[in-house]
């Protein structure tokens, strides 16, 4: 019996090193365009040993990789708005793979390889990000946010002349079509991806939108692409927005799950163990995509946690108010999964300047939303749902200097009738003040007896004319 333990260690430590230097084998490389950056993956039977580094007179990049065998062709690679013009191939000795990217400017690389999940084997992604000037303006449809300047102490009071409503600028919402690229989210029966559904509807939202005056819709992902977690939310402040909207079409461990949901951010663990669940595939995607955590840890704790906790305040109002104002259109065309706003720790709706809200249009792992979901009829009505709650929300709290505001001051945005959930601290005299109504009107809509509310009552608010004060 020892002989054999002996025998069975000495098996063991032959195979290890030589299953350590086998050789892997490229079996497929798929491209990915991005507006700023072309992502390379290149799918592999085991792990591999690699370099890159870039030549210049032409520009190329070099990428080495050992121990790997190409069994596909790189033809592919060229063509569109992708930099790379040429793809060579060769070898440095007889273990070690050669190839070269010709590009048409300078591209900076970066590059790294992931361990296999649930969607892919072993994989080398190699990024090229564009050298952009670094003095690029700003475009026309990036507002720049100018600085709140605190009034200045003067004797004689100042005259102020109402601007033209020309000069005031749009509302701006920034639709984040959730997943992308290497990341295809929840699969569907028939294979429908969540990636296409959400981009789809994402799209039609600023469709929608677009129509509207005051108001501008851009999209964060424009078409099949990877962004990580944090740079959505980066790519929404620097076009300026006001609400940022996650889309995502979502799986549960249960296939009769169904419904649509909000989620807004929660500041003390998810509110539900469905949440919790849903959270957490969100942020793993990150690894799927390749991302990695960011550190923060190079900031003043105290410091950061004040600034944060004040503005997250702020914003997490404002996320619940919008989310719940969308959940409760998009509950007049489909069912609801629940019926108040849920809240979560999505990463991506950490933004603490802006409010956001990641909506769930439905359940792609049941069958009978799955098929709903990629009728286009289906889209557009859960985008109709989703652009009323957003707007109700702006013609109540329009920001300062946007057209929105201009209509509520001179006296011309009319609000239809609407819905507000009782918070706390909460009255029927400081909720009528609010909506400018008397507090009889608001008793009256709601059938109150009296004065006495309960938190989360839902209150109905009749049609008014907000003007300012």
């Amino acid at each position: 019996m020892r002989i054999q333990s002996l025998l069975a260690a000495l098996v063991v430590c032959i195979v290890l090193p030589l299953q350590a230097f086998a050789m892997s084998q490229i079996n497929s490389v798929r491209l990915w365009r991005a507006p700023d950056n072309t992502r390379l993956v290149f799918d592999l039977t085991g792990p591999v040993e690699h370099s890159v580094f870039t030549l210049s007179a032409p520009d190329r990049i070099v990428i080495d990789i050992k121990q790997a065998k190409l069994l596909t062709p790189l033809s592919g690679l060229t063509g569109g708005k992708s930099p790379i013009t040429q793809v060579r191939t060769g070898s440095q000795g007889p273990d070690q793979l050669r190839i070269v990217l010709d590009t048409s400017m300078q591209v900076n690389p970066k590059s790294f390889t992931l361990t296999p999940n649930q969607q892919y084997g072993h994989r080398l992604v190699v990024d090229l990000f564009d050298n952009l000037p670094s003095n690029t303006q700003p475009t026309a449809n990036t507002p720049v946010r100018q600085p709140t300047n605190p009034p200045i102490a003067s004797s004689k009071p100042l005259k102020l002349s109402r601007l033209p409503a020309s000069s005031k600028r749009d509302v701006v919402i920034a639709i984040d079509a959730g997943h992308g690229g290497e990341d295809p989210g929840a699969i569907g029966p028939g294979g429908i991806r969540e990636k296409n559904v959400v981009l789809m509807i994402a799209k039609e939202l600023q469709r929608q939108i677009n129509a509207e005056k005051g108001f501008r819709a851009e999209l964060v992902r424009t078409s099949d692409y990877f962004i990580p977690l944090r740079r959505r939310t980066e790519i929404a402040r620097k076009k300026g927005a006001d609400l940022f909207v996650s889309i995502h079409a979502d799986a549960a461990p249960r296939a009769a799950a169904f419904g649509a949901s909000v989620y807004a951010l929660s500041d003390s663990g998810a509110t539900s163990e469905t949440a919790r669940w849903l959270a957490d595939s969100e942020n793993r995607s990150d690894l799927i995509g390749g991302a990695g955590n960011v550190s923060l840890d190079d900031k003043d704790a105290m410091l950061a946690g004040v600034l944060l906790d004040l503005s997250m305040t702020a914003s997490l109002s404002s996320s619940l108010d919008v989310g719940q104002k969308v959940l409760s259109n998009m509950g007049r065309i489909t069912p609801l999964h629940k019926k108040r706003v849920e809240q979560a720790g999505f990463m991506v709706l950490k933004s603490p300047d802006m409010p956001s809200i990641l909506v769930e249009t439905g359940f792609i792992s049941n069958p009978g939303e799955s098929k709903k979901l990629a009728t286009s009829s289906h889209q557009q009505a859960l985008a109709r749902s989703i652009h009323s709650g957003i707007r109700q929300f702006f013609q109540q709290n329009p920001p300062p200097g946007s057209y929105v505001a201009w209509l509520r001051d001179s006296g011309k945005l009319a609000i239809g009738p609407r819905e507000h959930v009782v918070r706390s601290g909460e009255s029927v005299s400081l909720l009528a003040q609010r909506y400018q109504l008397s507090p009889a009107q608001l008793r009256q809509a709601n059938k109150l007896k009296s004065d006495a509310l309960k938190v989360g009552q839902i209150l109905q608010v009749p049609a008014t004319t907000l003007a300012g004060q």
